[in-house]
């Protein structure tokens, strides 16, 4: 497939905010700037309602964001992955023993050295934090978009997320906790994490499940998933950008002499996507996978949860923390990369035997 048909195969399946994701995050981050800027009153008010460090109005915008993304994951689908495992043991390993440390080894590489004259010490442990907050997020929602640009199988993407869910609940807060104590000089109130895993994950889950059991028993799959959940998409789209305009407006002070931070924080993101994809897509290769099942392997190795990951550093640190910020970078880059990756696997499908 060539580079034009690639391109005009992703703008005729992607919906029109999805496509351009990345040009609403940068005029979000523009928007959030001027409103922190111009209207300080207000935003000092918003960034005034929290209860246990968790920010109210930020936590009910990413609840909306989360909660359509939970009810896209039906795990009884799980019961069935024993049968071609090879596939989603290679999504795990990358996901949970490879991507959270080889983040924390560029954070450290990058910010604690190679770009520490020019952003100190204590951005260094903020950004190490953010980045490590979102390796350690895999991707939720967004992987079933860059599945079906690749043609990947939809059942067996639906089960590595809902593995990765599953694994999420218990793995997510050790790990988080563990490297960014290890990597840098903050700590971690745990127990404030433990809030952001039940407020972020486990109750939206929860409602998830119930939502789609119920809807699916009375309305049927195909009703469900053809017409509820689409409508659901633009809220959560929607959530998103406020999200972001509301995080930018906390941080305006901070981020008007720091345009050129935000470009150093891509540069590890970036690094880190492309390893863990190829590293994916590379083991599933020699150990025999289909290509069907590589690529969107490839693509859930290397994407985040960008929305958990925002959510838990808000939480932890503040949403005018450096650990914020390098969060919202991920969402910022995530577009145009993994699109890049898509063409890639698109490209090279016929590497596998089983394509």
């Amino acid at each position: 497939m060539s580079k034009k048909e690639v391109a005009k195969t992703q703008a005729k399946q992607m919906s029109f905010f999805d496509r351009y994701l990345t040009l609403w995050v940068g005029l979000c981050m523009l928007v959030g700037v001027l409103i922190g800027k111009f209207i300080p009153g207000p935003v000092a008010e918003l960034r005034g309602l929290e209860i246990s460090n968790i920010n109210l109005p930020i936590a009910v915008l990413i609840w909306l964001m989360i909660y359509p993304m939970m009810l896209k994951v039906d795990f009884a689908s799980v019961i069935g992955a024993g049968k071609n495992p090879k596939g989603l043991l290679i999504t795990v390993f990358v996901n949970w023993l490879v991507k959270p440390f080889s983040m924390a080894f560029l954070g450290w590489l990058f910010f604690k050295h190679l770009f520490f004259p020019w952003i100190g010490a204590d951005a260094a442990d903020q950004y190490i934090a953010g980045t490590i907050i979102l390796a350690a997020a895999p991707c939720t929602a967004m992987v079933f978009v860059w599945s079906y640009l690749t043609d990947g199988d939809p059942g067996y993407t639906l089960v590595q997320v809902a593995v990765n869910d599953l694994i999420m609940l218990v793995a997510f807060a050790p790990i988080v906790t563990w490297l960014v104590t290890g990597t840098s000089n903050l700590t971690v109130p745990f127990d404030v994490l433990l809030y952001s895993v039940m407020i972020f994950i486990v109750i939206p889950l929860i409602a998830g499940i119930i939502t789609r059991s119920v809807l699916v028993r009375i309305k049927g799959k195909a009703w469900f998933e053809g017409a509820f959940l689409p409508k659901l998409h633009p809220i959560a789209i929607s959530a998103l950008l406020a999200t972001l305009v509301m995080i930018f407006a906390f941080q305006a002070d901070n981020l008007v002499g720091k345009w050129f931070h935000v470009a150093l924080i891509a540069v590890p993101i970036i690094i880190q996507v492309y390893f863990n994809s190829s590293l994916v897509y590379g083991l599933m290769k020699f150990f025999g996978v289909k290509y069907a099942i590589a690529a969107p392997g490839a693509l859930i190795g290397a994407s985040n949860f960008f929305e958990l990951a925002v959510a838990t550093a808000i939480a932890l640190y503040g949403p005018e923390s450096g650990a914020a910020l390098a969060t919202v970078v991920g969402v910022l880059v995530e577009v145009p990369i993994m699109l890049s990756v898509c063409g890639i696997c698109n490209r090279t499908r016929g590497w596998f035997v089983h394509s």
